[in-house]
């Protein structure tokens, strides 16, 4: 799916109908404001697309990714401009991805250009995490994903192999990668008996990771209820961990699983 954000090039805008003549009087009258050689932009253009193309470059690697509506771990909030293989005028810092530079086809960098551009900006494992959200919002295979990324080096290649298409959310997949950091096998979105999917087991440690967003409404909070009787009834036990607990109490949530796991009452008898 292709985001209109405002601001084209001129061959975009050629492909669109608008000639040479039409694109001098839409300059003219202030439809379109030029923001650099090639590259023009509507009255009411996004703000950070617009100021990646003024810098030179256009928006990509984590500023594309979140502006595709994905998810990103906090703590990358400068804006992430991708020089094209022409972009020799924009300074040090732009982000660029695995292999020779790419043309800068249009102002907004695709999900899986902004990806390769993303494994050199965010850390191993923030960086599975939001890969796994790509595999799941656009429901791709890893395979199918590198093939769309072009490009991959044996670092994206190493991080793919701890990815998981089924994953939910991105608190989710960073419990999951941590506990399996830890030494845990770790079943993700497995079918619980009488409880229907839960996020993450343990042996008979369902843990499952909560939002505010979507655990707070009448319906879903009567729901979990339910979900932790059953379970219980079936001997299993429910851990719910925040938002806030994966992001910032992480080191207080291993606490809570190993004084479960060393006493091995998460075994399957």
């Amino acid at each position: 799916m292709v985001m209109d954000v405002g601001v084209y090039s001129r061959n975009e805008l050629r492909r669109l109908g608008v000639d040479e003549p039409n694109l001098r009087r839409c300059v003219r009258d202030g439809s379109l404001n030029r923001l650099r050689s090639g590259w023009y932009a509507t009255t009411t253009p996004d703000p950070d697309v617009a100021e990646a193309v003024r810098r030179g470059g256009v928006l990509g690697c984590v500023s594309a990714l979140r502006k595709h509506g994905l998810w990103v771990p906090p703590g990358y909030d400068r804006l992430h401009v991708r020089a094209s293989k022409h972009g020799k005028q924009l300074r040090a810092g732009s982000c660029q991805g695995p292999g020779r530079p790419r043309p800068a086809d249009a102002a907004l960098d695709s999900v899986p250009v902004a990806l390769g551009c993303a494994s050199r900006c965010m850390s191993a494992e923030d960086w599975v995490v939001v890969c796994d959200s790509v595999l799941n919002t656009l429901g791709l295979t890893v395979s199918k994903l590198q093939l769309e990324m072009g490009t991959i080096s044996g670092q994206i290649r190493n991080l793919m192999g701890k990815c998981d298409p089924h994953s939910q959310s991105g608190t989710e997949s960073l419990a999951r990668l941590r506990l399996r950091a830890a030494g845990f096998t770790v079943h993700v979105q497995p079918s619980i008996p009488e409880v229907g999917w839960v996020d993450l087991r343990v042996g008979r440690l369902l843990i499952e990771c909560d939002s505010k967003e979507h655990h707070t409404s009448y319906d879903n909070y009567q729901n979990d209820r339910r979900r932790d009787r059953n379970a219980l009834v079936g001997k299993w036990l429910t851990m719910r961990i925040t938002y806030d607990d994966v992001l910032y109490g992480w080191n207080e949530v291993m606490v809570d699983v190993r004084a479960i796991t060393q006493t091995d009452r998460h075994r399957m008898r």
